[in-house]
């Protein structure tokens, strides 16, 4: 993967737990070349990072608060956003925050070409998800050793239900791309609805994947089909006749 990312993250309103999952979830999407962290380095509540940022080769970007109630490392972080953007090193970043102050610079680095992922709790703001090309929920980001038995009541709290609203977003994704048969190639369907929401994922709902989210929720027809360009099956989905328009 050629991409190279430049990964910004607000120090003062992320929390350490799971820095790991995050920067191997970042490594997906690209090549990690600028790593930093923006946060005022002599206060307490930021000691956790410190032996997180050896070991992830992250930057540490210190940064006084200048004022009382202003937030100087949203300021710091914004204008290094800018001067990186203007360095042509990277084609894309990854604004780690629950922010929603950086809703404008998420738009602007996308005015630029560039391509923004976003990542924070899900307490995150509309604007600053829907700014963004994809955002992922840090809650999500778990791995697998630490799905223990006495973690996963907790990990099943964190877990979203599919909605209604949900189900016609998935709907109508699928009616906007499907053929004169009514199908749509799945992958397709899957990068659509990032367009149309960036914080859609199937892992908030406890699927790994795509395909077994949809296979679960019952509305939707798929079909496997021969790759002729490699091993892999082609996966095409449609949306289930409903009963008595079959022959209309």
């Amino acid at each position: 993967m050629n991409t190279n990312l430049a990964v910004l993250i607000d120090g003062d309103n992320i929390p350490s737990a799971h820095v790991k999952e995050m920067m191997e979830e970042i490594a997906k999407y690209g090549n990690p070349t600028i790593k930093r962290i923006y946060g005022d380095w002599t206060k307490p509540h930021l000691s956790k990072w410190k032996n997180l940022l050896l070991q992830n080769a992250i930057t540490p970007i210190q940064q006084y608060a200048y004022t009382t109630g202003k937030n100087a490392t949203d300021s710091a972080m914004i204008i290094d956003a800018m001067d990186i953007l203007y360095s042509e090193k990277v084609s894309g970043f990854c604004l780690v925050s629950s922010d929603s102050d950086f809703t404008k610079l998420a738009t602007r680095l996308r005015e630029a070409g560039m391509q923004v992922i976003g990542i924070g709790e899900k307490k995150t703001p509309t604007p600053f998800i829907v700014a963004c090309d994809k955002f992922i929920y840090i809650e999500i980001l778990r791995s697998q050793t630490e799905k223990k038995e006495d973690t996963d009541t907790k990990a099943d709290e964190s877990l979203e239900t599919i909605t209604p609203k949900d189900i016609k977003l998935i709907s109508t994704t699928i009616s906007d791309l499907s053929d004169e048969d009514g199908w749509a190639f799945l992958g397709d369907v899957g990068s659509l609805l990032l367009k149309k929401q960036p914080n859609f994922d199937s892992r908030n709902y406890g699927f790994e994947k795509l395909t077994p989210l949809i296979k679960s929720i019952g509305k939707f027809d798929l079909d496997q089909r021969l790759n002729p360009k490699s091993k892999n099956k082609l996966i095409y989905v449609k949306n289930k006749e409903k009963p008595g328009r079959k022959n209309r």
